[in-house]
């Protein structure tokens, strides 16, 4: 009867405390102050907007209760994922070592991808790591920080698609495919072939080698999208619309998603998480949020990789350093006009937290390969706009609960 009581008093006070407290309606209220997002919005689209924003409050266990707002989305609408599908398949990565059961086998182990295919390339050094050598580890890493195209390739190799396909469908993200490579023009047919690739001990001896794979699915956008006016191919300019049917498919739900496993898997059904360890949970969320000047192996150039390099909403468009009370969890991709980013925003010191995944299309002359997109002229400042937005918004949100930042901020120490 004590815990009954509980919490129907404190469902009253919750909705005492919601009457007094009106919040604005996301996307629909206070846009003003922000013309770029404004005027996205209002021409939602030509520039194929999709957003899906998380409101949390805690419950009296501190456990997140998600509250989502969206604007235009369409899973079944097409956009180019670009380098976002390097998130869910650098976490099946961990997940695929603990199912080989071997206690010589882990992140760190050196790995050595082997080619036997003209369309392969090898690798057996990676030199940006503190040893020179390659592992899972480190091209998660790599991923995750500055969105490494060899490095995805690199995991995609190991994994084969079967795996990757079978695996996000078991977790409940129905709507995505995994066809291709990133950077890496084959053919689809070609991309279905998976190199051999080796695991070995620091002494070179083998721990485990897979030979070269080959998948009999054909795995392709059920939709067959095509984008565009027309597009560049070897230099020659297409009157037709770009064909995405090859390409991978990752619907901003299933970001979003991925996001919110990665961030808070009990939130989720046991069978829809991720099987992977508390120490790897750590190890991906600790790269997620770095900064690029964080990092010590792999090195980066703090000129070339601002602490905006990868981090859009809020902060993309200036090239100054993020206050520390900041951190954002995320993944983005830009390709073809199109800028995505599946985030979740936290502020240590006002106690604010949101999700919010989006994506906009930013080709003006609906040219696609002509290295003409308006990335700077209005795809950043919509997502430094929407993120200041959502910013401002949680700030003037009362929490009877405040979150639990403690294990976040350690991530960093």
């Amino acid at each position: 009867m004590k815990s009954k009581f509980h919490l129907v008093f404190g469902l009253a006070l919750f909705v005492l405390f919601s009457c007094n407290n009106k919040q604005d309606v996301p996307f629909e209220d206070g846009l003003d102050p922000y013309p770029t997002l404004k005027k996205v919005l209002a021409e939602k689209d030509k520039y194929q907007v999709q957003i899906l924003y998380s409101r949390i409050d805690r419950n009296e266990h501190g456990n997140p209760i998600f509250e989502d707002f969206s604007y235009n989305l369409n899973d079944e609408t097409y956009f180019y994922p670009a380098s976002t599908v390097k998130l869910p398949v650098a976490v099946l990565a961990l997940e695929w070592l603990n199912e080989q059961e071997n206690d010589d086998l882990d992140r760190n182990t050196t790995l050595l991808i082997d080619s036997v295919r003209a369309s392969q390339i090898p690798s057996f050094v990676d030199f940006s790591s503190k040893d020179s050598l390659p592992s899972i580890g480190h091209y998660i890493k790599k991923i995750l920080i500055v969105s490494d195209n060899d490095a995805y390739n690199r995991l995609y190799e190991v994994l084969g698609l079967d795996y990757i396909n079978a695996k996000l469908k078991e977790k409940g993200l129905e709507n995505t495919v995994i066809s291709q490579r990133l950077s890496f023009p084959i053919s689809p047919e070609e991309n279905r072939y998976f190199n051999p690739v080796k695991f070995v001990d620091e002494e070179g001896n083998s721990i485990l080698s897979l030979p070269e794979r080959h998948t009999e699915v054909d795995y392709f956008v059920p939709s067959r999208p095509h984008i565009g006016k027309a597009h560049y191919k070897n230099d020659s300019l297409i009157q037709e619309p770009m064909d995405f049917t090859y390409k991978n498919k990752f619907p901003l739900s299933d970001l979003h998603g991925v996001v919110q496993r990665i961030l808070y898997p009990m939130s989720f059904p046991e069978v829809e998480r991720f099987q992977i360890t508390e120490d790897q949970r750590e190890f991906v969320l600790k790269y997620m949020s770095m900064l690029p000047k964080e990092s010590d192996f792999p090195k980066y150039d703090s000129l070339e990789y601002s602490d905006s390099y990868s981090k859009f909403f809020k902060f993309d468009t200036s090239k100054d350093a993020i206050p520390s009370r900041f951190r954002i969890f995320n993944k983005t991709g830009w390709s073809y006009g199109y800028l995505i980013d599946g985030s979740y925003f936290v502020d240590f010191e006002n106690n604010v937290e949101f999700f919010v995944s989006a994506v906009v299309y930013s080709n003006e002359d609906e040219i696609l390969n002509d290295d003409k997109y308006e990335y700077d002229e209005l795809g950043l400042p919509f997502f430094s706009e929407l993120g200041e937005y959502l910013y401002q918004l949680e700030l003037k949100r009362k929490k009877m609960i405040k979150p639990d930042f403690e294990a976040l901020k350690k991530l960093h120490n």
